[in-house]
């Protein structure tokens, strides 16, 4: 995987704090420039390479949400974090829904901020995300090429995790709208009474909230290219909308009396058997026909296994450039990783993978450290003690989740020694990091409840151990 080499637009009215916040990025090896104000920020956009944008909401003249407004005007594509106060976060949440992928608290520590900004850029995938090792996906590749010569509208199949989005932004990466807008939306993840709004756009005063107009995702798009993730999660009546938007290429906002034309190269994709969904009713058979022009369909992983150890590898590199450093599988390891069924497809593999790099304590990752069910006679030897038998399972060491060592209560589960212990709270802390400090995150990857998790923590706490502070997403899950 190549590491993306434009730079991180830092946008601070506060002369100070705009050169040590840069000097923070730069000393962590990201390229950064910086911009006093929003119209120098759109400026500074035209003639360098940016590939994010962290901006501070307060500033004089137009503030961070104008910014984020005309940034995806420009570049939808282009990821935004605003910087607030405590006392504005119900703004920045707000504005997440109107276009920012994210928001940091002030004042924050460094390596907060440096941890936000390398999981954005990891986030960008390029067209090197493509690994095609295996004959089966070489040939999907070479599909996916011929598709991005021309400009029809494709539908990319496969299971959930195979890669659609990567193979969709490879097709647009490669196709004569390189480089315009590159629009996603994932049609599963948005409530349906917000979809029809948050793709067509809306007037002022179009619903009550409309507090002003907002262009759609096919607007946003205008140019360039629009993917609709998992279109088959769309119910029947918005189906029969996008049916008509593709046949007059023109959308009309909620609210609106004008018409609008659009040049956009359509992508969509879908989880599911569309010719079945069909028959059964679930997806109009107009909207496929007219979805199915290019047809491009993803095999699983596990009849692709040629990319298996491709994918942990790049999944490793991925943990080395935040900040880690890049350990070797070992043939166990790799046995392990290839007689997997891998029912979650490349998406499980890389977490799998990518959490063992970070939990791992020694130089390589061992057949103990991957977190996989129905392999125990690969582990077994790892889960042996130097010296002696019965170690308990903990996650690094190839565990299931729900062998964590906590009882239900939240206390230490029986004869857990002072090592044990201390192994307890890295692996609890190093998931906090991993998830940015989210304790929903945390709580699911250990395997054990939030409450569960919340003691944990208040024990950590007590004990002078510095702990991540609490997501936003995380405030309303605090109360017992």
């Amino acid at each position: 995987m190549n590491i993306v080499k434009e730079s991180v637009l830092i946008v601070e009215d506060d002369t100070d704090l705009r050169e040590a916040l840069m000097d923070t990025l730069r000393a962590a090896g990201l390229a950064a420039v910086a911009a006093g104000d929003a119209d120098q920020a759109l400026r500074l956009m035209e003639s360098e390479e940016v590939a994010l944008v962290i901006s501070d909401v307060q500033m004089p003249g137009r503030s961070g949400y104008e910014l984020l407004s005309s940034i995806k005007r420009l570049r939808p594509d282009l990821p935004v974090v605003l910087m607030t106060a405590y006392g504005t976060i119900a703004q920045a949440v707000s504005a997440m829904r109107e276009g920012a992928t994210d928001y940091i608290v002030k004042p924050f520590e460094a390596q907060a901020l440096i941890d936000m900004a390398r999981r954005q850029l990891a986030n960008r995938v390029t067209p090197s995300d493509v690994v095609a090792a295996d004959p089966e996906s070489k040939r999907s590749l070479s599909l996916a090429r011929k598709i991005a010569e021309n400009d029809a509208t494709v539908l990319i199949t496969g299971e959930s995790g195979t890669g659609k989005e990567v193979y969709a932004r490879f097709i647009r990466d490669h196709s004569q709208r390189s480089d315009k807008p590159f629009v996603a939306i994932n049609c599963a993840a948005i409530p349906e009474n917000m979809l029809e709004a948050t793709l067509f756009g809306y007037e002022k005063g179009a619903y009550t909230g409309a507090l002003s107009a907002h262009a759609g995702k096919f607007e946003q798009a205008q140019g360039g290219t629009l993917l609709l993730d998992e279109i088959s999660e769309m119910d029947l009546g918005l189906q029969a909308k996008i049916l008509r938007v593709l046949q007059e290429r023109e959308v009309e906002r909620l609210g609106g009396t004008r018409t609008i034309s659009l040049d956009v190269r359509l992508i969509a994709t879908s989880n599911r058997d569309l010719p079945e969904e069909v028959r059964a009713g679930r997806f109009r058979a107009d909207l496929f026909y007219r979805l199915n022009v290019m047809s491009l369909r993803l095999p699983a992983l596990r009849e692709r296994r040629g990319d298996i150890l491709p994918l942990a590898r790049r999944a490793i590199q991925a943990c080395a450039r935040g900040n880690h450093a890049a350990l070797a599988l070992t043939a166990a390891a790799e046995r392990m990783l290839l007689e997997h069924a891998w029912p979650g497809n490349a998406r499980e593999l890389t977490n799998i993978v990518q959490r063992a790099a970070w939990l791992a304590t020694g130089g390589s990752i061992d057949a103990c450290d991957l977190d996989l069910q129905g392999t125990d006679d690969l582990r077994a030897t790892c889960l042996e003690p130097a010296g002696g038998a019965g170690a308990i399972p903990l996650l690094s060491a190839g565990a299931s989740a729900a062998a964590v060592p906590f009882a239900a209560n939240g206390e230490p589960a029986p004869g857990l020694d002072r090592g044990l212990k201390q192994r307890e709270r890295e692996l609890i802390l190093a998931t906090l990091r991993v998830t940015g400090g989210s304790r929903k995150l945390a709580a699911e990857r250990l395997g054990i409840s939030p409450r569960t998790l919340r003691h944990k923590l208040q024990q950590l706490k007590a004990a002078g151990v510095s702990v991540p502070r609490l997501q936003q997403q995380d405030f309303a899950a605090v109360a017992p």
